[in-house]
């Protein structure tokens, strides 16, 4: 109640400014007008604060200076319809009032003017960098997740397993890694308010692999007095509110586990800059709150536990895609002439961005960027905003030119299977091979899984599909291989020096053209070239002596890039 009552007495200050002012002005009636005043004080005092312990308005100076102007109209123009019954006020009593209201009800544009102007500001405080290109995809790196739709739909399933059920809904999905698994968790939540008031306290919450697509949700037991669907001083968002009502709250507190099960609610917070709302995004917090007894800490984003994933909420990270995409070249900029600017798509999994993690476990929202202009579908490139820092790294490299973007990808999947109404979701971006390839979930109406696609993103009709991660790359690596459209992107791939003596040799015909695939003696690695890249490669022999420079493939296989045969090519 803090918190609320802190802006409740903030709001009515212009009410008591012009308040006083009438009573030293007025000639007819002071106490009256004391005694009146003073009742219609306490009356705004209640029912202001009432709305602002439903709204919870962030007190900063605009959000004050609208309060204010809104609360001051309304009960000073009741209090001159009480002290004269509908007759006319004292001109030297009104003139000051008026002028007071209109020199505040003025400060609000003139607020939203510097608002404008602090946009610049906000897009210099993202931290940043670009770079060319990603590195190259490993199996290390999950190229997809299993989509939130589809692990929603099981929790669902499974809601079943909670003790008083028919009370609860599952609530806001979070991905985390947990141990060496990264699994969704999702918090149990009341159904409704009614629901609340007879079960007081939650159950706990789900966890469900977010890499595994035949994984079943497990439920944990932890009751959760605090949540996001609790009403009045048990709701998360105003337990929060109370302590820090100072701080606008980015998006909806969501669950994330420590290592002995625990849950906790993680919330993105920020101050604005100087006397606007918008966001300082070199200075971000987030407020970790224990959900059994509302205990809470606040943290520089980086500097939260360890076991904290998401210390940049997904609204957090659209906002600053949008800042970044749009302000490069200031306000003025966006809106006319254009420059250089870029606008985020909204294919992502959670408020417009999708969560992924690298190979060292680290997690980032990824966004890709398109074109204003309208008609055009092609990426400019993507970014990759790191979920504990907030850095933005924006990749615009060569490789990223003329490609699809998340929503053509979608299109694509949508259009190969009609007439069953399975559609494309959470398109993520990636380096395989040198090639940017766009990797899409399929799912039913129904949001169950049905296949990965791996879409080369420069090439409509390079679509691969498969059952799992693993054997859909895989055979998307092969069909690359035997494109010989694709030689091009060796530039970007790490290879390794391969020589020795040939053991076998075998050449196959497809429709693309000629593939060689050979063993060295003494390795057990199965190296395959096209023979667009190396037209000598279809004469190699057993005992021929070569020397190759090769990408090193997880299932044992090895693609050429070039390869010199002793006594053919030198």
């Amino acid at each position: 109640m803090i918190g609320s009552l802190i802006t409740t007495a903030i709001t009515s200050i212009l009410y008591l400014l012009c308040f006083v002012v009438i009573v030293l002005i007025t000639k007819k009636g002071k106490n009256r007008a004391m005694r009146l005043g003073s009742i219609i004080l306490v009356i705004g005092f209640v029912l202001s604060g009432l709305l602002i312990y439903l709204i919870m308005p962030a007190i900063t100076v605009p959000n004050m200076i609208l309060a204010n102007v809104i609360h001051a109209f309304i009960f000073i123009s009741l209090l001159f319809l009480s002290l004269n019954g509908g007759k006319k006020v004292e001109t030297r009593v009104t003139r000051p009032v008026v002028l007071i209201l209109s020199l505040t009800v003025l400060a609000v544009p003139v607020f939203l003017i510097i608002g404008v102007a602090t946009l610049d500001e906000s897009y210099n405080s993202i931290k940043k960098q670009e770079m060319e290109v990603a590195e190259p995809l490993t199996k290390d790196e999950t190229p997809i997740t299993v989509s939130p739709e589809f692990a929603r739909n099981k929790i669902q399933k499974a809601m079943s397993v909670v003790p008083n059920t028919q009370f609860y809904d599952s609530g806001k999905l979070q991905v985390q890694k947990i141990g060496d698994d990264i699994v969704f968790v999702a918090p149990v939540e009341f159904a409704d308010f009614w629901k609340y008031l007879r079960g007081d306290t939650t159950a706990g919450y789900f966890t469900i692999s977010a890499t595994n697509t035949n994984a079943q949700p497990n439920f944990n037991e932890s009751e959760m007095l605090y949540t996001n669907s609790s009403y009045f001083n048990k709701n998360i968002k105003r337990v929060i509110y109370d302590q820090y009502p100072h701080y606008i709250q980015s998006g909806d507190a969501q669950i994330e586990v420590d290592e002995d099960g625990k849950p906790w609610y993680v919330q993105t917070v920020y101050r604005p800059l100087h006397v606007t709302n918008k966001p300082d995004l070199s200075d971000l917090k987030v407020v970790v709150i224990d959900p059994e007894a509302s205990d809470m800490t606040m943290y520089n984003v980086e500097e939260a536990p360890d076991f904290i994933e998401g210390s940049i909420s997904s609204e957090m990270a659209t906002t600053e895609n949008n800042y970044f995409g749009k302000y490069i070249n200031g306000w003025l900029n966006s809106v006319f002439g254009k420059r250089d600017v870029k606008i985020p798509n909204e294919s992502g999994s959670e408020s417009g961005v999708t969560p992924i993690f690298d190979e060292s476990g680290e997690m980032y929202y990824f966004t890709d960027m398109t074109s204003p202009k309208e008609n055009i579908d092609s990426a400019l490139g993507y970014t990759l905003i790191n979920s504990r820092t907030g850095e933005l790294t924006y990749y615009n490299g060569e490789i990223n030119n003329a490609i699809m973007d998340s929503e053509g990808a979608n299109q694509i999947v949508n259009k190969e299977f009609p007439e069953k109404n399975w559609e494309g979701y959470m398109p993520v971006l990636y380096n395989i091979d040198g090639h940017p390839t766009w990797v899409v979930n399929v799912l039913d109406p129904n949001g169950l899984f049905k296949h990965y696609a791996y879409i080369k993103a420069n090439d409509s009709d390079f679509v691969v599909f498969g059952d799992t991660a693993n054997e859909t790359l895989d055979a998307y690596r092969m069909a690359l291989l035997q494109n010989p459209g694709n030689i091009s992107a060796t530039g970007y791939t790490q290879t390794t020096e391969a020589s020795g003596t040939i053991q076998r040799v075998l050449v196959t015909s497809t429709d693309e053209g000629q593939i060689v695939q050979y063993l060295l003696e003494e390795d057990s690695t199965i190296y395959v070239v096209n023979a667009s890249k190396a037209p000598y490669a279809i004469f190699l022999q057993s005992g021929d002596e070569i020397q190759a420079q090769v990408q090193l493939l997880e299932n044992g296989t090895a693609t050429v890039e070039s390869i010199s045969i002793e006594g053919i090519t030198n």
